[in-house]
Protein backbone atom coordinates (compact mmCIF):
# COMPACT_ATOMS: atom_id res chain seq x y z
CA UNK A 1 0.00 0.00 0.00
CA UNK A 2 1.36 3.65 -1.31
CA UNK A 3 1.33 6.03 1.38
CA UNK A 4 0.48 9.56 0.28
CA UNK A 5 2.09 12.44 1.72
CA UNK A 6 -0.68 14.55 3.24
CA UNK A 7 -0.32 18.06 2.46
CA UNK A 8 -0.87 21.06 5.30
CA UNK A 9 -2.14 24.09 4.15
CA UNK A 10 -0.88 27.50 5.32
CA UNK A 11 -3.87 29.17 7.20
CA UNK A 12 -4.23 32.33 9.12
CA UNK A 13 -4.67 32.21 12.72
CA UNK A 14 -8.54 32.70 12.07
CA UNK A 15 -8.25 29.85 9.82
CA UNK A 16 -8.15 31.78 6.02
CA UNK A 17 -6.16 30.12 3.47
CA UNK A 18 -2.56 31.96 3.01
CA UNK A 19 0.28 31.62 0.81
CA UNK A 20 3.69 30.07 1.95
CA UNK A 21 6.42 32.21 1.42
CA UNK A 22 10.43 31.87 0.49
CA UNK A 23 12.72 31.77 3.27
CA UNK A 24 13.61 35.51 2.33
CA UNK A 25 9.62 36.66 2.45
CA UNK A 26 9.06 34.76 5.65
CA UNK A 27 12.12 36.56 7.00
CA UNK A 28 11.19 40.08 5.94
CA UNK A 29 7.50 39.60 7.22
CA UNK A 30 8.73 38.62 10.84
CA UNK A 31 11.25 41.46 10.78
CA UNK A 32 9.84 44.66 9.49
CA UNK A 33 7.21 44.92 12.17
CA UNK A 34 9.05 43.08 15.29
CA UNK A 35 9.83 44.07 18.74
CA UNK A 36 11.62 41.11 19.92
CA UNK A 37 10.01 38.70 22.74
CA UNK A 38 6.96 41.40 22.81
CA UNK A 39 3.63 39.20 22.31
CA UNK A 40 1.28 39.73 19.47
CA UNK A 41 -2.79 39.25 20.09
CA UNK A 42 -2.47 35.50 18.14
CA UNK A 43 1.33 34.82 18.63
CA UNK A 44 3.46 34.99 21.62
CA UNK A 45 6.90 37.20 21.04
CA UNK A 46 9.30 34.25 21.98
CA UNK A 47 7.87 32.16 18.97
CA UNK A 48 8.30 35.26 16.46
CA UNK A 49 11.96 35.53 17.84
CA UNK A 50 12.24 31.82 17.76
CA UNK A 51 11.49 31.93 14.00
CA UNK A 52 13.65 34.61 13.14
CA UNK A 53 16.46 32.90 14.43
CA UNK A 54 15.83 30.01 12.56
CA UNK A 55 15.13 31.63 9.07
CA UNK A 56 18.61 33.81 9.59
CA UNK A 57 20.65 30.76 7.81
CA UNK A 58 18.44 29.55 5.25
CA UNK A 59 18.76 33.28 3.79
CA UNK A 60 21.66 34.32 1.76
CA UNK A 61 23.79 35.67 4.23
CA UNK A 62 23.83 39.35 2.27
CA UNK A 63 20.13 39.83 1.44
CA UNK A 64 19.93 39.13 5.70
CA UNK A 65 22.54 41.87 6.34
CA UNK A 66 20.54 44.30 3.89
CA UNK A 67 17.47 43.03 5.84
CA UNK A 68 18.83 44.25 9.11
CA UNK A 69 19.42 47.27 8.08
CA UNK A 70 16.68 48.28 6.25
CA UNK A 71 14.81 47.11 9.60
CA UNK A 72 17.18 49.99 11.63
CA UNK A 73 17.63 52.85 8.73
CA UNK A 74 13.91 52.49 7.05
CA UNK A 75 11.86 50.71 9.33
CA UNK A 76 13.37 52.63 12.93
CA UNK A 77 13.42 49.63 14.34
CA UNK A 78 16.45 48.93 17.18
CA UNK A 79 16.65 45.58 18.68
CA UNK A 80 14.81 43.55 15.76
CA UNK A 81 17.77 44.26 13.95
CA UNK A 82 20.19 43.49 16.66
CA UNK A 83 18.79 39.97 17.08
CA UNK A 84 19.38 38.94 13.37
CA UNK A 85 22.95 39.82 13.73
CA UNK A 86 23.38 38.01 17.03
CA UNK A 87 22.19 34.93 14.68
CA UNK A 88 24.77 35.77 11.27
CA UNK A 89 27.10 35.30 14.22
CA UNK A 90 26.73 31.90 14.73
CA UNK A 91 26.63 30.58 11.24
CA UNK A 92 29.66 30.56 8.92
CA UNK A 93 28.74 32.11 5.90
CA UNK A 94 27.01 34.91 7.73
CA UNK A 95 29.59 35.55 9.91
CA UNK A 96 31.98 37.34 7.67
CA UNK A 97 29.35 40.35 7.34
CA UNK A 98 28.95 40.85 10.88
CA UNK A 99 31.24 43.50 11.93
CA UNK A 100 30.14 45.54 8.26
CA UNK A 101 26.41 45.12 9.55
CA UNK A 102 26.65 45.74 13.31
CA UNK A 103 28.61 48.78 12.93
CA UNK A 104 26.33 50.21 10.73
CA UNK A 105 23.74 49.58 12.22
CA UNK A 106 24.49 50.56 16.09
CA UNK A 107 23.22 54.58 16.31
CA UNK A 108 23.41 54.78 20.32
CA UNK A 109 25.88 53.79 23.02
CA UNK A 110 23.11 51.81 24.79
CA UNK A 111 22.54 49.71 21.42
CA UNK A 112 26.26 48.27 21.88
CA UNK A 113 25.24 46.90 25.41
CA UNK A 114 21.83 45.42 24.19
CA UNK A 115 23.59 43.71 21.47
CA UNK A 116 25.85 41.94 24.27
CA UNK A 117 22.59 41.27 26.49
CA UNK A 118 21.01 39.69 23.20
CA UNK A 119 24.33 37.67 22.92
CA UNK A 120 24.65 36.53 26.47
CA UNK A 121 20.65 36.03 26.16
CA UNK A 122 20.92 31.73 25.88
CA UNK A 123 22.57 30.51 29.18
CA UNK A 124 19.85 29.90 32.35
CA UNK A 125 19.45 31.70 34.98
CA UNK A 126 19.79 35.94 36.09
CA UNK A 127 21.89 37.91 33.49
CA UNK A 128 24.54 38.36 36.48
CA UNK A 129 24.77 34.96 36.85
CA UNK A 130 24.90 32.90 33.43
CA UNK A 131 28.49 31.94 32.29
CA UNK A 132 28.89 34.17 28.98
CA UNK A 133 29.37 33.02 25.53
CA UNK A 134 32.71 34.49 24.38
CA UNK A 135 31.94 37.02 22.00
CA UNK A 136 32.85 36.31 18.20
CA UNK A 137 35.75 38.25 16.77
CA UNK A 138 33.83 39.78 13.85
CA UNK A 139 31.11 40.90 16.61
CA UNK A 140 34.12 42.76 18.78
CA UNK A 141 34.87 44.27 15.32
CA UNK A 142 31.78 45.51 14.99
CA UNK A 143 31.33 47.18 18.21
CA UNK A 144 35.25 48.48 18.56
CA UNK A 145 34.13 50.68 15.42
CA UNK A 146 30.79 51.25 16.57
CA UNK A 147 31.86 52.78 20.24
CA UNK A 148 34.24 55.45 18.35
CA UNK A 149 30.75 57.20 16.88
CA UNK A 150 29.97 58.47 20.54
CA UNK A 151 30.67 61.51 22.09
CA UNK A 152 30.91 62.19 26.09
CA UNK A 153 27.42 63.52 26.28
CA UNK A 154 26.19 60.64 24.28
CA UNK A 155 28.18 58.01 26.76
CA UNK A 156 27.50 59.86 29.66
CA UNK A 157 23.73 59.65 28.77
CA UNK A 158 23.31 56.03 27.64
CA UNK A 159 25.68 54.91 30.60
CA UNK A 160 23.31 53.30 32.69
CA UNK A 161 23.19 50.80 35.76
CA UNK A 162 22.46 47.04 34.49
CA UNK A 163 24.33 44.00 33.85
CA UNK A 164 26.33 45.53 30.65
CA UNK A 165 27.77 48.50 31.01
CA UNK A 166 29.70 50.64 28.54
CA UNK A 167 33.06 50.72 30.04
CA UNK A 168 32.16 46.63 29.78
CA UNK A 169 32.16 46.80 25.85
CA UNK A 170 35.26 49.00 26.15
CA UNK A 171 37.03 46.08 28.02
CA UNK A 172 35.87 43.52 25.97
CA UNK A 173 36.74 44.81 22.36
CA UNK A 174 39.92 47.03 23.35
CA UNK A 175 38.67 49.50 20.82
CA UNK A 176 41.55 52.05 19.67
CA UNK A 177 40.18 55.89 19.86
CA UNK A 178 40.42 58.20 16.99
CA UNK A 179 42.29 60.87 19.10
CA UNK A 180 43.99 61.98 22.12
CA UNK A 181 40.69 63.68 23.15
CA UNK A 182 38.34 60.37 22.73
CA UNK A 183 41.56 58.43 24.10
CA UNK A 184 40.12 61.32 27.76
CA UNK A 185 36.76 60.60 27.45
CA UNK A 186 37.02 56.60 27.93
CA UNK A 187 39.17 57.12 30.37
CA UNK A 188 36.80 59.14 31.89
CA UNK A 189 34.10 56.82 31.35
CA UNK A 190 35.64 53.65 32.84
CA UNK A 191 36.83 55.77 36.07
CA UNK A 192 33.26 56.77 36.64
CA UNK A 193 34.62 60.43 35.93
CA UNK A 194 32.02 61.62 33.22
CA UNK A 195 30.26 64.73 33.92
CA UNK A 196 26.60 64.07 34.30
CA UNK A 197 24.62 65.04 31.18
CA UNK A 198 21.88 67.57 31.20
CA UNK A 199 19.69 65.65 29.85
CA UNK A 200 15.70 66.45 29.73
CA UNK A 201 15.39 63.62 32.72
CA UNK A 202 18.18 64.70 35.05
CA UNK A 203 17.01 68.18 34.81
CA UNK A 204 13.36 67.68 35.64
CA UNK A 205 14.25 65.25 38.24
CA UNK A 206 16.43 67.80 40.06
CA UNK A 207 13.46 69.77 41.78
CA UNK A 208 13.80 72.83 39.51
CA UNK A 209 10.74 75.02 38.11
CA UNK A 210 9.58 72.66 35.64
CA UNK A 211 8.45 75.47 33.41
CA UNK A 212 12.02 76.76 33.51
CA UNK A 213 13.37 73.66 33.12
CA UNK A 214 11.26 72.99 29.84
CA UNK A 215 11.77 76.82 28.68
CA UNK A 216 15.93 76.24 28.52
CA UNK A 217 15.40 72.61 27.89
CA UNK A 218 13.75 74.13 24.20
CA UNK A 219 15.68 77.06 23.71
CA UNK A 220 19.07 75.17 24.08
CA UNK A 221 17.54 71.98 21.76
CA UNK A 222 18.01 70.28 24.40
CA UNK A 223 14.73 67.96 24.42
CA UNK A 224 14.93 65.79 21.45
CA UNK A 225 11.63 65.11 19.16
CA UNK A 226 10.47 62.16 20.95
CA UNK A 227 11.03 63.74 24.46
CA UNK A 228 9.02 66.31 23.04
CA UNK A 229 5.98 64.26 22.44
CA UNK A 230 6.38 62.62 25.78
CA UNK A 231 6.19 65.35 27.45
CA UNK A 232 3.66 67.78 25.98
CA UNK A 233 0.99 67.16 28.95
CA UNK A 234 3.53 68.10 31.48
CA UNK A 235 4.93 71.24 29.65
CA UNK A 236 0.71 71.89 29.36
CA UNK A 237 0.90 70.97 33.42
CA UNK A 238 3.37 73.09 33.93
CA UNK A 239 2.40 76.42 31.95
CA UNK A 240 4.58 76.61 29.66
CA UNK A 241 3.11 79.13 26.91
CA UNK A 242 1.51 77.39 23.90
CA UNK A 243 3.35 79.36 21.54
CA UNK A 244 6.98 78.31 22.80
CA UNK A 245 5.59 74.67 22.79
CA UNK A 246 4.05 74.76 18.82
CA UNK A 247 7.57 76.67 17.85
CA UNK A 248 9.52 73.65 19.19
CA UNK A 249 6.63 70.79 17.16
CA UNK A 250 7.36 73.11 14.40
CA UNK A 251 11.34 72.54 14.95
CA UNK A 252 11.43 69.35 15.92
CA UNK A 253 13.80 66.63 13.86
CA UNK A 254 10.68 63.75 12.75
CA UNK A 255 13.20 61.60 10.69
CA UNK A 256 13.72 58.86 13.55
CA UNK A 257 10.20 59.38 14.66
CA UNK A 258 7.27 56.72 13.63
CA UNK A 259 4.22 58.37 12.44
CA UNK A 260 1.92 56.49 14.86
CA UNK A 261 3.89 58.24 17.91
CA UNK A 262 2.26 61.63 16.86
CA UNK A 263 -1.41 60.05 17.32
CA UNK A 264 -0.57 58.79 20.95
CA UNK A 265 0.71 62.47 21.31
CA UNK A 266 -2.41 64.08 19.77
CA UNK A 267 -4.43 61.58 22.05
CA UNK A 268 -2.68 63.43 25.46
CA UNK A 269 -2.56 66.44 23.80
CA UNK A 270 -5.09 67.32 21.47
CA UNK A 271 -4.93 71.21 21.79
CA UNK A 272 -1.57 70.62 19.66
CA UNK A 273 -3.26 68.61 16.72
CA UNK A 274 -2.50 70.93 13.86
CA UNK A 275 1.06 71.33 14.77
CA UNK A 276 1.25 67.64 15.70
CA UNK A 277 -0.10 67.22 11.85
CA UNK A 278 1.51 68.87 10.27
CA UNK A 279 4.96 67.83 11.96
CA UNK A 280 4.26 64.22 10.71
CA UNK A 281 3.62 64.89 7.35
CA UNK A 282 7.32 66.28 7.02
CA UNK A 283 8.38 62.99 6.88
CA UNK A 284 6.22 62.81 3.13
CA UNK A 285 7.65 65.97 1.91
CA UNK A 286 8.74 65.39 -1.54
CA UNK A 287 7.11 62.18 -1.75
CA UNK A 288 6.05 61.22 -5.30
CA UNK A 289 1.55 61.67 -5.53
CA UNK A 290 -0.39 58.62 -6.34
CA UNK A 291 -2.26 59.31 -9.01
CA UNK A 292 -5.65 59.05 -9.63
CA UNK A 293 -8.55 57.41 -7.35
CA UNK A 294 -7.22 56.26 -4.26
CA UNK A 295 -9.29 53.50 -1.60
CA UNK A 296 -7.68 53.18 1.73
CA UNK A 297 -9.11 50.65 3.75
CA UNK A 298 -8.19 50.50 7.98
CA UNK A 299 -8.14 47.22 9.78
CA UNK A 300 -9.82 47.67 13.54
CA UNK A 301 -10.59 44.34 14.42
CA UNK A 302 -10.11 43.04 17.79
CA UNK A 303 -6.00 41.76 16.85
CA UNK A 304 -5.43 45.60 15.59
CA UNK A 305 -6.25 47.03 19.45
CA UNK A 306 -2.94 44.52 20.91
CA UNK A 307 -0.74 46.78 22.64
CA UNK A 308 3.19 46.81 20.64
CA UNK A 309 4.75 46.15 23.83
CA UNK A 310 4.16 45.67 27.90
CA UNK A 311 5.10 48.87 28.21
CA UNK A 312 3.19 50.51 25.46
CA UNK A 313 -0.24 51.70 24.86
CA UNK A 314 0.03 52.11 21.43
CA UNK A 315 -1.37 49.54 19.10
CA UNK A 316 -1.34 48.13 15.50
CA UNK A 317 -4.20 49.93 14.57
CA UNK A 318 -2.76 53.57 15.68
CA UNK A 319 0.49 52.33 13.31
CA UNK A 320 -2.41 51.59 10.52
CA UNK A 321 -3.65 54.59 11.25
CA UNK A 322 -0.44 56.97 11.13
CA UNK A 323 0.40 55.09 7.65
CA UNK A 324 -3.14 56.16 6.45
CA UNK A 325 -2.84 59.34 7.41
CA UNK A 326 0.37 60.04 5.19
CA UNK A 327 -0.80 58.30 2.43
CA UNK A 328 -4.31 59.99 2.02
CA UNK A 329 -1.58 63.45 1.72
CA UNK A 330 -0.29 61.64 -1.23
CA UNK A 331 -3.25 60.75 -3.04
CA UNK A 332 -4.63 62.80 -5.76
CA UNK A 333 -8.24 61.64 -4.71
CA UNK A 334 -8.69 59.14 -1.73
CA UNK A 335 -11.68 57.82 0.05
CA UNK A 336 -10.86 55.92 3.88
CA UNK A 337 -12.67 53.56 5.28
CA UNK A 338 -12.22 51.13 8.77
CA UNK A 339 -13.20 47.34 8.53
CA UNK A 340 -13.96 44.26 10.63
CA UNK A 341 -17.29 42.53 10.35
CA UNK A 342 -18.71 45.35 8.17
CA UNK A 343 -16.93 48.44 6.28
CA UNK A 344 -17.83 51.85 7.51
CA UNK A 345 -17.34 54.78 5.65
CA UNK A 346 -15.11 57.97 6.24
CA UNK A 347 -16.96 60.03 4.98
CA UNK A 348 -19.53 58.04 3.48
CA UNK A 349 -19.18 57.64 -0.09
CA UNK A 350 -19.74 54.51 -2.49
CA UNK A 351 -17.63 51.92 -2.21
CA UNK A 352 -19.06 49.81 -5.43
CA UNK A 353 -16.97 51.95 -7.75
CA UNK A 354 -13.69 50.90 -9.08
CA UNK A 355 -11.27 53.13 -8.24
CA UNK A 356 -7.45 53.02 -9.59
CA UNK A 357 -5.58 51.24 -6.16
CA UNK A 358 -6.55 49.88 -3.43
CA UNK A 359 -4.52 50.09 -0.08
CA UNK A 360 -5.30 47.69 2.68
CA UNK A 361 -3.75 48.17 6.21
CA UNK A 362 -3.85 45.23 8.31
CA UNK A 363 -2.42 42.22 10.36
CA UNK A 364 -3.40 40.08 7.83
CA UNK A 365 -5.61 37.21 10.00
CA UNK A 366 -9.09 36.57 8.47
CA UNK A 367 -11.45 34.25 8.81
CA UNK A 368 -12.17 34.55 5.32
CA UNK A 369 -10.90 34.07 1.26
CA UNK A 370 -9.57 37.66 0.46
CA UNK A 371 -10.59 38.10 -3.19
CA UNK A 372 -8.14 39.79 -5.75
CA UNK A 373 -8.23 43.72 -5.89
CA UNK A 374 -10.50 45.64 -8.62
CA UNK A 375 -7.30 47.15 -9.79
CA UNK A 376 -3.96 47.76 -8.00
CA UNK A 377 -3.65 46.37 -4.59
CA UNK A 378 -1.65 46.88 -1.84
CA UNK A 379 -1.64 44.91 1.43
CA UNK A 380 0.46 46.68 4.08
CA UNK A 381 1.02 44.00 7.27
CA UNK A 382 1.37 46.00 10.27
CA UNK A 383 2.38 42.43 12.17
CA UNK A 384 4.85 39.69 12.15
CA UNK A 385 2.81 36.29 12.00
CA UNK A 386 4.06 33.46 9.90
CA UNK A 387 1.32 33.85 7.21
CA UNK A 388 -1.70 35.85 6.19
CA UNK A 389 -3.98 37.16 3.59
CA UNK A 390 -3.93 38.80 0.48
CA UNK A 391 -1.48 37.43 -2.34
CA UNK A 392 -1.27 36.52 -5.71
CA UNK A 393 -2.71 39.80 -7.52
CA UNK A 394 -2.11 41.39 -4.16
CA UNK A 395 1.26 43.53 -4.09
CA UNK A 396 2.62 43.42 0.04
CA UNK A 397 4.89 45.39 2.09
CA UNK A 398 5.57 45.08 5.25
CA UNK A 399 6.03 47.90 8.48
CA UNK A 400 4.66 51.02 10.12
CA UNK A 401 7.43 53.91 8.95
CA UNK A 402 6.46 56.28 6.59
CA UNK A 403 9.09 54.50 4.20
CA UNK A 404 5.96 52.44 3.14
CA UNK A 405 4.22 55.11 1.50
CA UNK A 406 7.37 55.96 -0.65
CA UNK A 407 7.03 52.20 -1.63
CA UNK A 408 4.37 51.96 -2.75
CA UNK A 409 4.68 55.03 -4.87
CA UNK A 410 8.07 53.26 -6.25
CA UNK A 411 6.45 50.34 -7.15
CA UNK A 412 3.79 52.00 -8.99
CA UNK A 413 6.61 54.18 -11.31
CA UNK A 414 8.68 50.99 -12.14
CA UNK A 415 5.49 49.26 -13.34
CA UNK A 416 4.79 51.99 -15.80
Amino acid sequence: MVRLNKIVRALTFEGAPAKRFTPEMALRRALMNCLPWESQFYEDGVAIAERIKALVPQVDPARVAALAIEAREVMKLRHAPLLVVREMARHEKHRALVADTLAHLIQRPDEMTELLAIYWADALGPMQQRKRQPVSAQVKKGLARAVTKFDAYQLAKYDRDGAVRIRDVLFLVHAKPKDADQAKVWKQLVDGELASPDTWEVSLSSGKDKRATFERLIAENRLGGLALLRNLRLMQKAEVPRSTIAEAIEAMRTDRILPYRFITAARYAPDFEPELESAMLKSIKGYARLPGRTRLLIDVSGSMFYPLSAQSEMTRAEAACGLAILAREVCDEVETFTFSNEVVKIPPREIDRKGDRLIVFTDEQSHDTVPDPRGRGTMVNVASYQHGVGYDAWTRVHGFSEAVIAWIAASEETKH
